[in-house]
């Protein structure tokens, strides 16, 4: 289902979500059968290979009411605790208007500009640049941003950043990629678990001493009798069965990380645009990327999670396999079709620029430096001889212009 503009690419995106919540009870039902053919194997050594095909097949009809509720049952804890797992994953927390005016008062203007809900507001505490948006429904929906983010940028980036993580929400992106993760991780976990059990307990060692041992002593009995040549090529069978349910696991593990390429790349320059719709200014999306190009890693986060943020440095310098396109490509594509300005590279402030309070960032960003008083007699001006004091005489009457300092000067 190609998308062509903003409506379809939101209707797309829906239609993604079912074929991918389709496709995850898909790959429930091939792990099953892998492990049924290896069950199967273990428990009857001896048998041909089309016997094994069957029985197995016989065993996934049989378990189907199972393995459907156990992937429905996922599902619902993913609905329910999803955000739950993230956070503990990044370390995200919950922060309120009075913990976080500055942050807090740029969502709720953007949110009220455009009638939007205003969806929970956390801070993961990294210095990491990056943001990322959460949930499923109106009642779960979430912009985390990292507290490296809030001390880098000015308002205006950090506001073109929610702006952007605001339009994944309102486009569905956000259910997509949340099902994206649901699914790597249900069919990762089923599969490594065979996988770990096979190899702990039953590959090299149940099978060899138990199913093996049986084998091979009916192979004897039945040698005598002139059936060892059958035998054999049962036992050749069990092989070749277990070799297919090791591939079905790697094929089901495999689609579920590849999953992650049914996000369309295009979702995020449809956000990038979208947060310039949102603010008027694609000269603070161009330079909010440029100050997050290379300096999003998230310490701790796994891929899956990673791939929520609004930029993965862990894709590597190819685009074959990449969930976000380059921001190289997404800065042209805001000076193509918005009329920004790219910078270029950008360096980010000194440490010691960047450990400033908030307001103090804020009053820097918003009041320019006070201009230093000239040799000239004047209202302002300041007098040679006591140009060196810092503090105002005790006989100095008070005022906004008794400090030389200002009411924002360094004390």
């Amino acid at each position: 289902m190609a998308a062509y503009g903003l409506y379809t690419h939101i209707q797309s995106n829906k239609f993604r979500s079912m074929l991918l919540l389709a496709g995850l009870f898909l790959l429930v039902y091939v792990i099953v059968y892998a492990g049924a053919l290896i069950i199967e194997v273990l428990n009857n050594g001896g048998a041909p290979g089309d016997y094994y095909l069957r029985v197995a097949l016989a065993d996934v009809i049989r378990t189907l009411p199972f393995s459907t509720g156990a992937a429905l049952l996922w599902i619902v804890i993913a609905y329910f605790f999803h955000q739950k797992i993230i956070d503990a994953v990044t370390g995200g927390e919950d922060v309120t208007r009075q913990q976080q005016p500055r942050l807090y008062n740029l969502l709720e203007n953007l949110c009220i500009s455009r009638g939007i809900p205003m969806p929970r507001l956390k801070v993961v505490e990294s210095d990491a640049l990056n943001a990322y948006a959460t949930g499923l429904n109106q009642r779960q929906y979430a912009v985390t941003v990292t507290s490296g983010l809030l001390n880098a940028l000015n308002d205006a980036e950090i506001e073109s950043v929610l702006g952007h993580e605001l339009t994944h929400i309102r486009n569905g992106d956000v259910q997509m990629m949340v099902i994206a993760v649901i699914i790597a991780g249900v069919v990762g976990f089923f599969a490594e678990l065979l996988f770990r059990g096979f190899f702990n307990f039953g590959g090299y060692g149940g099978w060899g001493s138990g199913g093996r041992s049986s084998w091979s002593s009916s192979s004897s009995s039945d040698s005598s009798e002139g059936g060892g040549s059958d035998r054999k090529s049962s036992g050749g069978g069990a092989i070749f069965v277990i070799i297919i349910a090791v591939a079905l696991i790697a094929l089901a593990w495999l689609l579920s990380q590849l999953v992650r390429l049914a996000l369309s790349r295009s979702r995020e320059l449809l956000a990038d645009a979208g947060s310039v719709e949102l603010t008027k200014n694609p000269d603070a999306m161009i330079s909010a990327l440029r100050k997050i190009e290379g300096r999003g890693e998230l310490p701790g986060a796994t891929s899956a999670v990673m791939e929520l943020c609004l930029d993965n440095p862990r894709e590597g310098p190819t685009d074959l396999f990449a969930t976000h396109p380059s921001v190289e490509s997404r800065v042209q594509a805001l000076v193509k079709y918005a009329g920004g300005h790219d910078p270029g590279p950008l360096a980010l402030p000194a440490p010691d620029e960047q450990r400033e309070t908030p307001e103090q960032g804020q009053q820097t960003n918003q009041v320019p430096p006070p201009v230093p008083a000239g040799p000239s007699s004047g209202p302002w001006g300041a007098n040679p001889d006591s140009a060196p004091q810092t503090a105002p005489q005790a006989d100095v009457p008070g005022g906004p212009w008794g400090n030389p300092g200002g009411p924002w000067g360094r004390h």
